[in-house]
């Protein structure tokens, strides 16, 4: 099977203060991998402002835009501009009291190709997301774009395999996962690398169980609680894995990182011809996987 290779970049950022600042960032980032020649970009989870689900505040709604709208106005332009496939986060407006934390597709015309609401929601210390985010449904669907098919999740999506299994199923061909997480800043020198060992590793599951390359972007940089706790050290480590799980490129912990990299999506084909996983599904024996736990 020929294919050439597909040129990506992953924008590992901070957060600069304000929307305008973000945006700014990220636009110098295209830039560079437009000037890089690359294809595709992933933009990390919620990348116009802070992460603010530390707390609950209602105040905090007034961060949501609709889409499309003035983020996605912006970022479409430059889509078009720079030729590039880009793949962004936003806290959207769909409705007074309606609110989802979604992926948006830009195809390189400057259009948007499709968007994806977040499924799974985290609710836990620091990660208080249920306050904002209804549950996604537009399900897990690849979004077709010039580049490839994308199987685009966010954050939370990452640790579980079903979400992966049915992007896969309907034909993804690159998994892509916005994300924003860290360290809570009390916790052990050992615990926080087994936590993060964790999330790398159970991306790196998914590629292999899928024998597709996934892509996993982070943002870095210490953000306070609002209100006087721990705050979260986000780890970076953004990552480029291979089909079998091999990592392709890998950022560090703390950089602002335009990481790029080659990723040739005919390894697929091959790796899926040696380990057929899809065709030793015992599709017939997982009727149980649709309870919440068998009692």
């Amino acid at each position: 099977m020929s294919r050439k290779p597909l040129s990506v970049a992953l924008l590992q950022e901070k957060d600069r203060g304000s929307v305008a600042a973000n945006l700014d960032a990220i636009e110098a980032g295209l830039r560079e991998a437009k000037a890089n020649g690359v294809q595709l970009v992933l933009l990390q989870e919620l990348h116009n402002g802070a992460y603010f689900c530390q707390h609950e505040s209602v105040d905090e709604f007034d961060r949501a835009e609709p889409i499309p709208g003035p983020s996605t106005e912006r970022l479409g332009a430059l889509a078009k501009e720079l030729g590039l496939v880009i793949v962004a986060s936003l806290f959207e407006r769909r409705a007074a009291g309606l609110y989802h934390n979604t992926a948006v597709v830009f195809e390189r015309d400057g259009s948007i190709a499709g968007k994806y609401r977040k499924m799974h929601i985290p609710d836990d210390p620091g990660f208080l997301e249920k306050f904002y985010f209804t549950p996604g449904d537009l399900g897990f669907e690849p979004i077709q774009t010039s580049v490839g098919k994308l199987g685009v999740l966010v954050c939370w999506d990452q640790w579980y395999p079903e979400a992966a299994r049915l992007m896969a199923l309907a034909g993804a061909e690159l998994l892509l996962y916005p994300t924003a997480i860290g360290w809570d800043p009390n916790d052990s020198e050992d615990e926080k690398e087994r936590q993060r060992m964790a999330w790398v590793l159970s991306q790196r599951g998914h590629a292999v169980a899928n024998g597709l390359p996934v892509l996993s972007c982070n943002r870095v940089g210490f953000e306070p609680s609002p209100t006087g706790g721990s705050g979260i050290q986000f780890w970076g480590t953004s990552f480029v894995a291979g089909p079998q799980g091999e990592f392709l490129a890998e950022a560090d912990t703390e950089s602002q990182t335009l990481l790029c990299v080659e990723i040739d999506l005919a390894r697929s084909e091959s790796v899926r011809r040696i380990w057929p996983f899809l065709r030793d599904r015992r599709i017939d024996a997982y009727a149980d996987l649709l309870k919440r736990y068998r009692d």
